[in-house]
């Protein structure tokens, strides 16, 4: 666990916020060798933050020791250079016991993903969520997606709920996202966190930079990050042609990749690192890998990615 709150490191980062898969040998089993290699690498590329056994990470596949074993073993990968952040999910009582397996691992904080199948209310949403926070002293940060959709009113209770720091969005709704951004900061004046956590989250994060969010999740980064970061520093230094050359050439062409086939924003993604010749393994099922054209086509688009950063040079 890193000394500085977590808010603070995560409120101005000068990296991409790096999602890991989770690596497995030819048997299926955990390779957390691999596992904290992949971790290091990001890192040192310059990853401002890892979330470790989120969705990239295959949170839904892993076993609670799997996942106390990674959580401890990106810990031990990160060394304290920047802090790392676990996912907690399924029901009450299951999203209880991984927020503290993560706790005894050493993470920073929690990111808390949606219970289980349900389509719950909102007060048993919030009742939830708060349980989940007060199991650990890890401050929290709660994942709108799926069925777990939020209402501000609700956003306002979880902003004041001890523990929780932030807000991530999977769902793509602006105007909700507007709606909830306003109300927190009319109701509970202070610094909480939103974060962009759309599959492929550099494709929308001009449109969310425009409502106050400035923090995304990078999955991309785990096979591309050199791009990655360049995309990130010409979000933040304001240069609009370099964000376009990447978008257009790179994320735009990924995306539309992606969307050829069910489960592609881990599976594609793991192909990708390791195209880059870091071996992680498959993922597990109920995913499937992609097919071979489809991999051949990824590493075409890397080739692209990778020139279009050349011509920057």
């Amino acid at each position: 666990m890193t000394p500085v709150p977590l808010a603070a490191r995560l409120r101005d980062p000068r990296g991409p916020l790096f999602f890991p898969v989770t690596a497995y040998g030819p048997d299926g089993s955990l390779d957390l060798d691999v596992y904290r290699e992949h971790v290091r690498r990001g890192v040192e590329a310059g990853a401002a933050a890892v979330f470790a056994c989120c969705g990239t990470g295959e949170f839904h596949a892993l076993l609670p020791e799997e996942f106390e074993a990674c959580v401890g073993a990106a810990v031990a990968a990160a060394g304290g250079r920047v802090p790392v952040v676990a996912g907690a999910g399924y029901g009450t009582a299951l999203a209880v016991r991984y927020a503290r397996l993560a706790e005894a691992a050493g993470a920073d904080g929690l990111l808390a993903m949606p219970p289980y199948l349900v389509v719950a209310g909102q007060e048993g949403l919030l009742r939830h969520y708060r349980e989940v926070t007060a199991a650990t002293g890890l401050p929290v940060i709660v994942y709108q997606r799926d069925n777990a959709v939020f209402t501000p009113a609700t956003a306002v209770e979880l902003a004041r709920t001890e523990g929780v720091i932030g807000f991530k969005d999977g769902l793509g709704d602006l105007d909700l996202m507007q709606r909830i951004v306003s109300a927190v900061r009319t109701e509970v004046p202070g610094d909480f966190l939103y974060f962009n956590g759309l599959p492929t989250a550099e494709q929308t994060q001009l449109a969310y930079r425009a409502i106050g969010i400035d923090l995304y999740s990078s999955a991309v980064f785990c096979f591309v990050p050199e791009i990655a970061l360049a995309f990130h520093t010409a979000l933040r230094e304001g240069d609009r042609a370099t964000v376009d050359r990447l978008l257009d050439g790179f994320y735009r062409p990924f995306v539309e990749l992606r969307a050829r086939g069910r489960g592609y924003a881990v599976s594609l993604v793991k192909a990708g690192v390791r195209l880059r010749g870091l071996d992680v393994g498959e993922v597990r099922p109920p995913l499937h890998e992609p097919g071979e054209d489809h991999v051949k086509q990824l590493a075409q688009l890397v080739e692209r990615g990778y020139a279009l950063l050349e011509g920057d040079a």
